[in-house]
């Protein structure tokens, strides 16, 4: 599949994204947490998903810190989670926030890396799971609040080997690779309607605890910030992401 570029290089309006509700998922660290925190700082309310009740807890209180609109948490374990826990999530957010504009799927399952030969099925599958499965079923539960928002929007985030395989990937490429095709799928499906709208950013290198664990000799300092790479996130919520489909696109910093 053919990838396009989006730079970071932009300065988003103040008001982006007001009187806008926007999931993020893997909100407690890395990416996703520097995503909630943009899409707060340019008016959104945000719904922040994570694993972990205390790392949501400190993205929640740096949102309301900044003086952000009041977020939402909640914890939820993409490994485990079913369609019951999917349809109850969306039932929540319609609840008490009204609405859904965007849902940005940034959840990550990885594992050191390894040659396949030594990857257990069970690590395979959770993986795909976390990676895949869980993107498809949440999108689903969420897809009439995002069909009923003026411009809904689905954002994948994948990875640079699920389009340029290599040795020691594994399942986590594999995982990844599929969220293109599912994007694709989607906006096809949805294309009648003209919503919601999808995309796939593949981040590229970037100073977060996931390339920590796959480049751990690496010199941070030299790579992206998540908050750099946020900027792109934004700019596909915005108006400006109307004009891009689900073609995977790579963030240039």
């Amino acid at each position: 599949m053919n990838e396009r570029t989006l730079s970071a290089d932009w300065t988003a309006p103040t008001d982006l994204l007001a009187e806008r509700v926007v999931l993020v998922t893997g909100a407690g660290r890395g990416v996703g947490r520097a995503v909630a925190l943009a899409c707060a700082a340019h008016g959104a309310t945000v719904a922040l998903l994570g694993r972990k009740p205390e790392a949501l807890s400190e993205t929640y209180d740096a949102i309301v810190a900044a003086g952000g609109k009041e977020p939402a948490a909640i914890p939820l374990d993409l490994a485990s989670a079913g369609d019951r826990e999917f349809e109850t999530l969306a039932g929540m957010l319609r609840r008490d926030l009204g609405r859904l504009d965007a849902l940005v799927h940034c959840a990550v399952h990885f594992t050191p890396l390894v040659p396949l030969r030594d990857q257990p099925l069970e690590q395979c599958l959770a993986h795909l799971r976390v990676n895949l499965a869980a993107p498809f079923a949440l999108t689903r539960a969420c897809l009439p609040m995002l069909e009923a928002s003026p411009d809904g929007a689905v954002v994948f985030t994948a990875e640079t080997h699920a389009f340029q395989p290599a040795a020691y990937w594994g399942a986590f490429a594999v995982s990844k690779s599929g969220l293109g095709t599912l994007a694709a799928i989607w906006a096809d499906e949805c294309e009648q309607r003209g919503k919601p709208r999808f995309h796939v950013v593949v981040p590229g290198p970037v100073a977060s605890p996931q390339r920590m664990q796959s480049h751990p000799g690496e010199n941070r300092a030299a790579l992206p910030t998540t908050e750099t790479v946020a900027k792109a996130y934004l700019r596909l919520l915005g108006p400006e992401g109307r004009s891009l489909g689900a073609q995977p696109l790579t963030i240039v910093t």
